[in-house]
């Protein structure tokens, strides 16, 4: 019997994912109930119990909805019945008082609940159901906001213990593989609440695209961001050796940065921002860009005032940043 066409997108990439690791080892699957989440756990116990391994599925519940604690009761059947060695279940409590939006900060816990989980199973991975779809959108969103290269290469398919063996594989696909083989996944209502900047690109802007410059474009939005992600490992390798090159005791040597290419300082100066304590989430461009104008534009100005109650000064040939 051929396998259908979606099934078959689904567990390739899952297959090459999972072929590495040993016999025994064991994979936790992140799944919402969602067709993406739930096509990947079937492929991964498909296809993980063929090379002997453990594949234990994982639902968190963010609390964020009226039913959800039923919801991932729901969850945990499907996985129980999709053959999964272990299911887990978790609910995360989202603090609003972070600063960040309700979507950044379930996303944050999540992850933290999800490597708690790792370490305690000693895990060797945890896959993610993220797809080309989500990847289109992610880098269409970053080139919106003005982010720059590092957003536009938008969502990495493996760091840490974490890897999205789907970026390739279309929403289409994980649907169609999930009625081929008789699953009934959730239809978050989130995904159609068009207060969220990322439906509205899901729903309105990617389909305008589509219709207006011809198809292919996700396709398109998916490999700029593997051609950046590459530019940028470069980048970010040799703005480290320049960081390594320029550090001192007391700062930054300023003559050994302002001999750099922009690309460079700018990230030097970014990551020396945030290892000083300056928060993510609020250093700009614009405070790189007055930093660097410390050493390649000095006409005697003091300091520039940083997020995270931080100070940049020009001091003896250093850059230093320190608290005032």
């Amino acid at each position: 019997m051929t396998l259908h066409p979606s099934v078959a997108a689904v567990r390739v990439p899952v297959r090459a994912t999972l072929s590495p690791l040993d016999p025994g080892d064991v994979v936790a699957v992140a799944c919402s109930g969602g067709a993406d989440s739930l096509a990947l756990a079937s492929a991964a116990v498909f296809e993980g119990h063929k090379l002997g391994l453990r594949v234990v599925g994982v639902t968190v519940d963010h609390g964020l909805q009226a039913g959800s604690a039923e919801q991932a009761g729901r969850v945990v059947s499907h996985l129980a019945e999709l053959g999964v060695d272990e299911t887990l279940t978790a609910r995360v409590q989202v603090d609003g008082s972070s600063g960040l939006g309700p979507e950044a900060a379930a996303r944050e816990a999540r992850y933290a609940v999800l490597e708690e989980v790792a370490d305690r199973l000693s895990a060797r991975l945890v896959l993610l159901g993220h797809t080309l779809d989500d990847q289109a959108e992610t880098v269409l969103l970053g080139l919106t906001r003005g982010s720059g290269g590092r957003s536009l290469q938008g969502m990495r398919p493996g760091f840490g213990v974490f890897a999205r063996p789907l970026l390739a594989v279309r929403r289409d696909d994980t649907l169609t593989a999930c009625q081929v083989e008789g699953l009934e996944p959730w239809d978050d209502p989130h995904n159609d609440d068009p207060g969220y900047t990322r439906v509205r690109v899901r729903r309105r802007v990617l389909p305008v695209l589509e219709d207006e410059l011809g198809p292919g474009i996700a396709e398109a939005l998916a490999r700029t961001a593997d051609q950046l992600r590459d530019d940028t490992a470069l980048l970010d390798d040799l703005a480290r050796a320049a960081l390594d090159a320029a550090r001192r005791a007391e700062g930054l040597d300023v003559e050994a940065l302002a001999a750099q290419p922009p690309a460079l300082r700018h990230r030097v100066i970014h990551a020396s921002a945030l290892a000083a304590g300056v928060p993510p989430a609020e250093l700009t461009r614009r405070h790189v860009l007055e930093v660097d104008r410390l050493l390649v534009a000095w006409r005697g100005q003091q300091w520039v005032d940083l997020p995270g109650h931080l100070r940049a000064l020009r001091r003896d040939g250093l850059l230093v940043l320190e608290r005032p």
